[in-house]
């Protein structure tokens, strides 16, 4: 009886002896095992079983992504303008054992270096390279962050200059000089809008003239071309007449007064010429031409 006692706190013990020896790792997490104080494995997600007492889980890592944000620090540029610059750096475990054993204090070790590489390269800059080159500061920081932390089994994927802070004279200069950028931006706006404005109005008025010398001219073709109508017209009629005459077989009293009716009214043309005779035998001649004229 007291043997099987004895036998079943001997079981119960080695099986919470087993069950205390069994390690489950999470996914995205590994765990650095230690034997008698020396590196023994690294396991990874799933169940695993160590000897109590003996094997030790000397560091536990999560294998995600992690960020770092530093607080903002001093920094001085190439023309000695010193200002605070804070940035983030985004890095990944790759190698639990190499994190565990490459270095004390990794996030301490990453801070120091990164406030260091930043300084030796705002240092190369000037003051208006350092705020445009954002993106050349945050790739040369990476390259050599991630060379630079390899040892200690940690990748850096990415290093983000997140805000650059000028002393605050410089900051009001720079607003100053922004200021007077957009002032000129506006008034050399403001002078091509009249000056596009003003061509406009002179395309406009010539475009303008151009249609009253255009309906001048054609109104005066019509009134020439209505006029030329007119004495056409006329001489037409009075041909018709004298034919009319001649076919009456009118007498030379008759042809004379007829023809002095043509010449009155040939006279109120202001374009047409007529030469009076001075005497009455004159005017007899021309009766008589008119006569010849009708035969």
């Amino acid at each position: 009886m007291v043997f099987a006692i004895v036998a079943g706190v001997i079981l119960i013990l080695l099986l919470l002896l087993f069950i205390s020896g069994v390690r489950v790792i999470r996914q995205a997490e590994a765990a650095v095992v230690e034997r008698f104080g020396a590196y023994l494995r690294t396991m990874n997600v799933g169940v695993h079983i160590v000897i109590p007492f003996i094997d030790v889980i000397a560091k536990k890592v999560t294998l995600k992504e992690n960020l770092i944000d530093f607080a903002p620090q001093p920094v001085i540029t190439k023309d000695n303008v010193t200002m605070m610059i804070d940035s983030v750096i985004y890095f990944q475990i790759t190698d639990p054992k190499l994190y565990a054993y490459g270095v004390a204090n990794p996030i301490g070790a990453i801070e120091n270096l990164t406030a260091t590489t930043l300084r030796n390269l705002i240092g190369q800059l000037e003051l208006d390279e350092t705020l445009t080159s954002r993106d050349l500061i945050n790739t040369k920081m990476r390259e050599i962050l991630d060379e630079a932390t390899d040892p200690w089994g940690i990748k850096v994927n990415r290093v983000e200059v997140k805000n650059i802070q000028p002393p605050r004279d410089i900051q009001d200069a720079m607003e100053k000089q922004m200021r007077a950028e957009r002032e000129k931006r506006e008034a050399i706006l403001r002078a091509e809008g009249e000056k596009q404005s003003a061509i406009l109005v002179a395309e406009g008025e010539k475009e303008a003239a151009i249609l009253r010398a255009e309906a001048k001219k054609q109104t005066e073709i019509k009134i020439a071309e209505g006029q030329a109508f007119a004495i056409r017209a006329l001489q037409e009629a009075e041909a018709a007449g004298i034919e009319m005459i001649k076919d009456a077989s009118a007498d030379q009293s008759v042809i004379a007064l007829k023809g002095f009716e043509a010449l009155v009214k040939m006279a109120e043309s202001p374009s047409t010429k007529v030469i009076i005779p001075s005497d009455l035998q004159g005017a007899a001649g021309l009766a008589t031409s008119l006569k010849e004229l009708i035969k």
